[in-house]
């Protein structure tokens, strides 16, 4: 070989080298712009377990809110009421001093007042940027983890029916916020006795203390809520006050998944201790 000539590479080969012989019966799709990878994929370890395990959490939840809002009973027991039925706006709600009896729907309404509310709090959670990540990773595998090949041949994105729907998130949002306030009030309520007697607590009120809280720190670590917040602002230093807030909102939104997961327990947690209390399962301890 002459001196300063440089060895060609041999195209041939590895243009035979970059896809897979056969991808075929490997499992997912590889066709078109995809990774061409011959192995099913590329992972070492037991990845299936995260997908898995959320996709069964979430069924969990799912049976048991939709039996509670089903159920139209046991909803109710002095002076606490289930987050799944408040505020309670048909007629056939039970009569609850002071609490959410708002009877805008009238006698006409012949299901469970839950269903009436509950698409709130369950759009804000199911547009949620963290649960779309969690039930499209759990429930339709796409992707199931990272460097797992998609079943799918063909991806959208958010951008046809039903997904593009997900958009109307900020507006859930607000729907939340709103929700929010009125379990406050219900906790504020839970600061009496059974006889609707000021001053007391009991261990439902500790339960709805940290619901509520919960609650909130779920609903304030949405990324719309620190987009409001901050997320137009062009110059920082000519707003102080809403940087801060931003500063704090990001923290929050740093721990949105965590978020999640606990403030989904702690509203189911809340809604079945009431249930136990109105079937009599238990009597409510008072702390004073």
């Amino acid at each position: 070989m002459a001196t300063g000539t440089r060895p060609q590479p041999n195209t041939s080969s590895t243009e035979s080298t970059s896809r897979p012989p056969d991808a075929g019966g490997t499992g997912g799709v590889r066709t078109g712009t995809r990774a061409a990878i011959a192995e099913r994929h590329l992972r070492t370890d037991r990845w299936w377990l995260a997908p898995a395990s959320t996709a069964f959490g979430l069924f969990l939840f799912v049976v048991y809110s939709t039996w509670r809002a089903l159920a139209d009973a046991d909803y109710y027991h002095a002076p606490y009421v289930s987050p799944f039925y408040s505020p309670c706006l048909a007629e056939s709600c039970e009569k609850m001093q002071g609490g959410p009896n708002w009877a805008l729907f009238g006698d006409w309404w012949p299901l469970s007042p839950a269903l009436i509310i509950l698409i709130f709090p369950l759009g804000f959670r199911l547009t949620c940027y963290y649960y779309r990540k969690a039930y499209y990773r759990g429930f339709w595998a796409s992707p199931p983890a990272c460097g797992v090949a998609e079943p799918h041949k063909s991806y959208s994105g958010e951008t046809r029916f039903p997904l593009i729907l997900q958009n109307i998130h900020r507006y859930f949002f607000y729907a939340a916020v709103g929700v929010a306030v009125i379990l406050t009030w219900d906790t504020i309520l839970g600061f009496r006795n059974a006889d609707y007697e000021w001053g007391h607590m009991g261990l439902g009120t500790v339960v709805f203390l940290i619901n509520i809280v919960l609650i909130w720190a779920y609903t304030i670590s949405c990324h719309s809520c620190r987009h409001i917040v901050g997320g137009r602002l062009k110059h920082f230093s000519k707003h102080p006050v809403r940087y801060r807030m931003w500063g704090w909102v990001g923290k929050l939104n740093s721990r949105h998944m965590e978020l999640a997961w606990a403030s989904l327990l702690s509203v189911g947690l809340a809604d079945l201790y009431v249930y136990l209390l109105a079937t009599g399962a238990f009597t409510d301890p008072q702390l004073f």
